[in-house]
């Protein structure tokens, strides 16, 4: 029960931490806009979550390419609530055109067994 209410509390530290504008205060009192500042505020922390996983499971897959023994319980305890590499505030340059990398998430790396 621990475990998972810390994960929640993570993830609401988080997605609240990426919703800076107003301090996570929702100020209108339309219902529909609620929703849509909720669903947004989630959409944006789950965007950044993946991109976390996805430039994590690169790292982990160029430590074993050089060698590095992965640890199966050091993976566990990794967390895809990374912020120290966002900016909050700037300017973000998207090339539309460009299409994303094919997705690749089996990390590739031998496991050891006691």
């Amino acid at each position: 029960m621990t475990a998972t209410t810390n994960k929640v509390e993570a993830y609401n530290g988080f997605s609240k931490w990426l919703f800076f504008g107003g301090h996570g205060i929702i100020a209108d009192n339309d219902p529909e806009q609620q929703e849509k500042s909720i669903k947004y505020g989630d959409l944006i922390a789950n965007a950044v979550i993946f991109q976390n996983v996805v430039d994590m499971t690169t790292a982990i897959r160029q430590l074993g390419k050089e060698g590095h023994y992965v640890d199966l319980d050091d993976l566990s305890v990794l967390s895809p609530y990374l912020m120290e590499h966002i900016k909050r505030f700037g300017d973000y340059v998207i090339d539309l055109e460009e299409p994303p990398q094919p997705l690749d998430g089996k990390l590739g790396l031998e496991v050891k067994t006691a």
